[in-house]
């Protein structure tokens, strides 16, 4: 057991904990900011689509006015002055001149409302794709962060076992709990870089 506890307190091993701990926390660090970045693009992305259907809804609206009023004249003159009614019947919207020709008698239906608003709904729907992935990057990041944080603590503890006497018992603890933080830290990060 000595010789096991021993093997920890070697120079090479110390030496070779440090190097890899130290490639680890930077690793780690690096796809940390990687992860970062991502997140804030398809937020941004999130955020300018959510804005683009807002207008879009908006936009459909102010047509769906429109197409009231032209409807509503249309219908007025459709059978006492049928060159006024033409003129109003050739302001529709495409979606109002399909559900007439669907159901006279049913104008307003759902598919119309569907229709005039496809723009709004396919941008909402982008934009939650990408705050969907804004959140996967920002879980992803934070993983990351703890695996920085393991791996950081465990270089701290193999520093200092570095640092003390070949004898010392402390050199022994802080080499093990250093040994420990790195496996910890692996089994952390082996997940989230292959996930």
């Amino acid at each position: 057991m000595k010789k096991v506890l021993g093997f920890l307190g070697n120079e090479i091993f110390l030496g070779t904990l440090i190097a890899l701990l130290s490639v680890f926390t930077a690793l780690a660090s690096y796809q940390g900011a990687m992860s970062d970045s991502e997140q804030n693009k398809y937020e941004i992305l999130g955020m300018q689509q959510l804005n683009d259907g807002n207008a879009e809804y908006l936009r459909a609206n102010q047509d769906i006015t429109q197409d009231y009023n032209y409807f509503d004249n249309w219908y007025l003159n459709v059978d006492e002055r049928p060159d006024i009614g033409e003129y109003y019947q050739s302001s529709f919207s495409e979606a109002l001149a399909a559900a007439i020709e669907r159901d006279p008698d049913l104008v307003w239906d759902e598919q119309y409302y569907d229709e005039m608003y496809t723009d709004a709904i396919g941008l909402w729907d982008e934009s939650e794709t990408n705050f969907g992935l804004a959140s996967n990057f920002d879980e992803k990041g934070d993983q990351l962060q703890l695996v920085m944080m393991i791996m950081a603590l465990g270089l701290a503890f193999a520093a200092w076992a570095s640092l003390l006497g070949a004898e010392s018992n402390m050199r022994l603890l802080f080499a093990l709990f250093g040994l420990i933080m790195f496996v910890a830290g692996i089994i952390t990060y082996v997940p989230i870089a292959t996930g």
